[in-house]
């Protein structure tokens, strides 16, 4: 359709509507006298002439009667006219509404998209907000009437056809230089929007800053509300994880002392209560018995070392990060190589936490990784300290369920003390465990006295 010919179009349905409307005023005036002056004076047994009382009545009724008929004479011809459509009167003053009015901020999108659909005669509209620095759809208009179309880019402030041929429009609603959103609206088949429908679809994108940026908030707090329960719950499970984990240490050490220890005690003391009973009998067998002793509660005392490293190592207390985890690691089944650079004494809940943590790495390497070398590398420059526990092992698949704990229990070890744990590893590549601290350097008090 040319220019011309539209504006020729156009020109006829405003005549036709401006028509509607004087007929519809010249009407309400007749009815007015009809009823008032003929229909009243009739009752009143004035039949010869109209009364002059009841004509002033008429009158002032007309006058003021006429704006507000004059209005809804005038949207309805729009509407007559316009095949149910609102004019661009009733578009803006809906949008007003919809600016002004309490409404809650998440069915402000649904209400724009309604509105801007109406008012440019579109197949659908939509709305969509920048949250978090991306675009996401807030609403379609009707509902659902998108969802089989192909999507534009959204971004794009000029028309685009899609594989079907339909024309889609998109005007980015800027306000203070900040892109708040963007607007959408498909034209219907054979029916392009006119230059009125145009003006008016700018001119919404211009006036809609303040719907978008009170939805894009609404979206934001959504959003956070939704990570903070998320993050909630995460928390909620890591306690869980590390109570479980507190009571299988316990049960193991209680374990440990009853099969390790105990027997060595309680063998112990047996021998020691027959040696005493072997001294009125026979000396020597005594003496015999007695040296033997000596040999047991080396024993037990080696096995206690063993068990106190378990719980908190002493050496780590005495000489530091590095010495405590090289000997821990020289009992490895697979050889294990320790680095250090900028290492130096921090607290003791940062050296347990990176002590324990590089242990359970390397065992649960040792254990599942079928490696033939571990490295574990820490450096304690830029105010914190780093670790990273690499094998050359087989790998695994992240993206697989897993069924034990290892990981979960180092990352709630590591995040529990501030600090960040990511993982990598591929099947058949190894895998790198790779965990930061943030610390203060502190010299550590050195213990009086080492049993081992």
């Amino acid at each position: 359709m040319s220019g011309l010919q539209w504006l020729r179009r156009r020109s006829r349905r405003q005549l036709l509507a401006d028509a509607l409307v004087l007929a519809g005023l010249v009407a309400f005036v007749v009815l007015v006298y009809a009823v008032l002056v003929l229909g009243l004076g009739a009752l009143l047994g004035h039949t010869s002439s109209p009364d002059v009382a009841l004509s002033v009545l008429a009158t002032a009724v007309v006058a003021l009667a006429f704006d507000p008929v004059q209005r809804r004479l005038e949207r309805a011809a729009s509407r007559a006219v316009n095949q149910g459509r609102p004019s661009p009167y009733d578009v803006l003053r809906t949008f007003s509404q919809t600016v002004t009015g309490s409404y809650d901020a998440q069915e402000l999108p649904s209400r724009m998209a309604r509105v801007l659909a109406d008012g440019t005669g579109a197949a659908w509209s939509q709305v969509w907000l920048v949250v978090g620095g991306r675009l996401q759809l807030a609403a379609t208009w009707p509902p659902n009437a998108a969802e089989h179309d192909d999507v534009l880019d959204p971004s794009a402030a000029t028309s685009g056809t899609d594989d079907q041929g339909h024309v889609r429009r998109s005007l980015p609603v800027v306000e203070a230089g900040e892109l708040l959103g963007v607007l959408v609206v498909r034209e219907r088949d054979h029916r392009p929007l006119s230059s009125v429908e145009s003006r008016l679809f700018a001119g919404l994108a211009d006036q809609a800053g303040p719907v978008l940026r009170g939805a894009r908030l609404h979206a934001e707090l959504s959003r956070r509300l939704e990570e903070l329960s998320a993050r909630a719950q995460e928390l909620r499970i890591s306690r869980q994880r590390l109570v479980a984990a507190q009571d299988a240490e316990r049960r193991t050490l209680e374990r440990n002392i009853h099969d390790g220890a105990q027997q060595h005690l309680v063998a112990l003391a047996v021998n020691l209560r027959l040696a005493e009973t072997l001294s009125h009998r026979s000396r020597e067998r005594a003496d015999a018995l007695l040296a033997e002793q000596e040999q047991a509660a080396a024993e037990a005392i080696e096995v206690l070392v063993a068990l106190s490293r378990g719980i908190y190592p002493r050496k780590l207390g005495a000489d530091g990060l590095v010495p405590a985890l090289t000997t821990a690691v020289a009992g490895s089944p697979i050889p294990v190589e320790v680095t250090a650079t900028g290492v130096g004494r921090y607290s003791a809940g940062i050296e347990a936490t990176a002590y324990f943590c590089c242990l359970e790495a390397v065992q649960n390497a040792a254990k599942h990784s079928g490696a033939t070398s571990i490295r574990v590398s820490l450096d304690g420059r830029d105010g914190r300290l780093g670790f990273v526990v690499m094998d050359d092992g087989v790998g695994f698949d992240p993206a697989a369920p897993t069924t034990g704990t290892g990981l979960a229990n180092l990352r709630d070890r590591i995040e529990s003390a501030g600090g960040t744990l990511t993982t990598g590893t591929v099947p058949g590549g190894g895998t790198r465990i790779r965990a930061r601290l943030p610390v203060l350097l502190e010299p550590a008090p050195v213990p009086a006295g080492d049993p081992t």
